[in-house]
């Protein structure tokens, strides 16, 4: 039950007939009764007070997170028969009320109800009006759902941002609700749970969010491995099973994936759910999915967004994830829960594998998602699922393993005949990365193309760097030079031009900067198989960050290839570009500190983005050819590279960002800022072409969830104002 009635003091059961009304009797002046729900409830109380005998004089204490104040108490009048009307939200941490039927003795009748929508609180209460011609409807309206420890203090007693969001979603999915009229035989989603001593408030927690989620044609599989606990055996048995729950009793302690498996097998519905025994489904969540999957005959995996909840299931972040990304896959699981797998590709698959404890999640999902087409993968920008942070899970008790287990998934999952790889840490060390074997250290070869005008120092030092600070075999460089008329560069190329006669050249020609067409020139005189994009203003850390660039080159269908560039104060320049940020593009975590994870741990690992810089971009020979020139026109200094980035995603081609090659960019350092005059009105033109030619003030980018805001360059929650759509990569 999510609703329970118990009598505080000083009241009597009188009856307890057949009737659908209990008479109660008070016999002292301060009668009252507790009502409790469930953290996740339906949204509205009714409570029906009817006197037997004189009037009565109700009182309800509302409770705002600080217990029942006289205070925050509401005194109603005398009065006959009372329907008190409330909006207690579909979940909160503020779970009872207290009411007070009168001020002295008095014999009257009690009930209470709970529904999931106006619709049917309107028809409980006309029913109500039939019985009593002289009913009082009181609306309450909206009562505080939330413990004030929640608040953030500087910002003037407002609820955090995460609770504003998931009000928001919950409370617009809820609008959109609609009963099928007629309910299918068969369930379509089978939600299978391992269980094992799990504790009974968790069990019940769960049970509950799923009973409450207003689809009959769903079913709930707890399947138990033998669990020793007294008090978690008996629940399970205690529970009647039925189509929509069931019990599966394992005879024998088996470990999470033949539990899991056990409870898959007797599943019945097209689609499986696995969850966590201490987790709760969203409100709203199945309603929400159903109608993503009945509309599309098309997908073949979706995953939803999650809500990061602590023991007493209090939000304490969000898990907004990207669209579709087998890149970033390869280093974290950041899709996880909830998410939807066909049954029948689950069993061709073989299920989940034992031996893989703790990552058993992670192997099965990088086996189901094999092959799939990218257009079957769906991600729905829905918090479907709460997620109970635990210290008790496998995995946090046991990371060594769940670690170790995680990348032999890994290593199964991205080894072929012809391409052996290796799988070590990444920045954040229980995280990982996917190291490319290049057979016989065959490595391609690449042209450096790197725009630039006197500035001896700069162009020096990216020179020696690239000659003596970068360990890959097979470079040309080109120096694209649009009138240097400094003694000591003039020297510098010559020098490289006599020690280095293959593999340097100079294009010089006295001409304004214009990036995109340096670009070009030197694209023309290249001999390379891929080409590199490099500002003269950059510095090396690492001998190894080209051959970690040109590894990415190995993720299927990428392009571009972007680095992690720090300012010299060692904080962020680029860790990516965001097509739509401030109506344009824009980089997100500027002058974050170089050490910075990221949401999800994304700045740990590598990942798609649709844009990434041109300051250091690695573009492959065959996007390259795809793509053509760089456009001279519309972009002479300002988003060339956005645009080419986005030309390159709408022709299908990923672009990948890598934190593995990380160098300094002393940004702009030659050139200067585009401020005021001639520069300023051009840097215009070149913002209003990036808007006219990709529309980026709508653009959708797929590595940032639509439940950020693109005000910033550190992102934060934005509140919406209609639900989001299903989305993948490749739109």
């Amino acid at each position: 039950m999510t609703l329970t009635v118990t009598p505080i003091q000083d009241l009597a059961r009188k009856a307890d007939t057949a009737k659908r009304e209990t008479c109660w009797e008070a016999d002292g002046e301060d009668p009252g009764f507790r009502i409790e729900f469930s953290v996740v409830r339906r949204r509205f109380v009714v409570l029906y007070l009817a006197s037997l005998s004189d009037t009565i004089d109700p009182k309800i204490y509302i409770n705002n997170g600080l217990g029942f104040r006289e205070q925050d108490a509401r005194e109603l009048g005398a009065g006959q028969a009372f329907a008190i009307k409330i909006d207690v939200g579909s979940f909160g941490t503020i779970c009872s009320l207290r009411v007070d039927p009168c001020t002295g003795p008095a014999l009257f009748s009690f009930d209470v109800r709970d529904f999931s929508t106006q619709r049917e609180v309107a028809s409980f209460v006309r029913e109500l009006e039939r019985r009593h011609r002289d009913l009082a409807i009181v609306e309450l309206g909206k009562l505080p759902r939330f413990w004030r420890r929640w608040r953030p203090t500087k910002v003037g007693g407002k609820r955090s941002a995460t609770v504003r969001y998931l009000d928001s979603m919950y409370a617009m999915a809820e609008v959109s609700l609609t009963r099928a009229e007629i309910l299918g035989r068969e369930p379509w989603l089978s939600v299978i749970v391992p269980v094992y001593n799990a504790p009974v408030r968790y069990l019940s927690d769960l049970l509950n969010s799923f009973r409450e989620q207003l689809d009959e044609d769903v079913e709930l599989i707890l399947s138990d491995d033998a669990s020793t606990s007294p008090e978690t055996r008996q629940w399970l048995l205690g529970l009647n099973n039925s189509d929509k729950v069931r019990v599966v009793m394992n005879p024998e302690n088996r470990g999470i994936a033949a539990t899991t498996n056990a409870g898959i097998k007797e599943a019945r519905g097209k689609w499986i759910a696995l969850l966590d025994h201490d987790d709760v489904i969203a409100p709203w969540a199945l309603y929400v999915i159903r109608q993503v999957l009945e509309g599309d005959p098309t997908i073949e995996f979706l995953y939803t967004d999650e809500v990061i909840v602590d023991e007493n299931l209090q939000p304490t972040g969000l898990m907004l994830k990207p669209a579709y990304d087998p890149v970033l896959l390869s280093g974290v699981n950041y899709i996880n829960h909830f998410s939807v797998y066909k049954r029948e590709r689950l069993n061709a698959v073989g299920l989940q594998r034992l031996g893989f404890e703790g990552s058993q999640d992670y192997d099965l999902l990088l086996r189901y998602l094999s092959d799939l087409p990218e257009s079957s993968i769906v991600h729905l920008p829905y918090p479907a699922y709460w997620w109970r942070q635990s210290n008790k899970s496998f995995s946090k008790k046991f990371i060594g393993k769940a670690t170790d287990s995680a990348r032999r998934a890994l290593c199964e999952a991205f080894s072929s005949p012809d391409r052996q790889i290796e799988v070590g840490e990444a920045i954040t060390k229980t995280l990982h990365r996917i190291e490319f074997q290049i057979q016989n250290d065959n490595w391609p070869s690449i042209t450096v193309i790197i725009p630039s005008k006197n500035s001896f120092k700069l162009i020096e030092r990216v020179l020696s760097d690239l000659y003596l600070k970068t360990d890959y075999p097979a470079l040309q460089v080109i120096v694209v030079d649009n009138g240097t008329d400094d003694p000591e560069v003039l020297k510098l190329y010559e020098y490289y031009r006599t020690y280095h006669p293959d593999s340097f050249i100079v294009d010089f020609c006295v001409e304004e900067f214009n990036f995109a067409r340096s670009v070009n020139r030197g694209m023309k005189l290249a001999s390379s198989e891929h080409l590199l994009l490099l500002n003269n203003d950059v510095e090396v850390i690492h001998s190894d960050w080209l051959k970690e660039m040109v590894s990415c080159l190995q993720f299927d269908d990428v392009g571009i290839v972007g680095a992690k560039l720090l300012y010299p104060n060692d904080t962020i320049q680029h860790a990516g570009v965001i097509a739509g940020f401030g109506g344009l593009a824009g980089h997100w975590f500027l002058n974050k500190h170089k050490n910075f994870s990221g949401p999800m741990n994304r700045l740990s690992v590598r990942q798609s983005m649709t844009c990434v810089t041109g300051a250091v971009m690695l573009v492959s020979g065959a996007c390259a050819k795809m793509l053509g020139e760089w456009d001279e026109h519309n972009f002479a200094v300002a988003y060339n590279d956005v645009d080419y980035c986005i030309r390159a995603y709408k022709a299908g081609y990923r672009a990948v960002w890598t934190p593995f090659a990380c160098l300094y960019h002393h940004e702009s350092v030659s050139r200067g800022p585009d401020h005021g005059g001639v520069k300023g009105k051009r840097f215009e033109r070149e913002k209003q072409n990036l808007r006219r030619l990709h529309q980026t003030e709508a653009f959708s980018d797929p590595a940032i969830n639509p439940g950020y805001s693109k005000d910033r360059s550190d992102p934060i929650v934005s509140i919406p104002d209609q639900l989001h759509k299903p989305r993948r990569w490749f739109q």
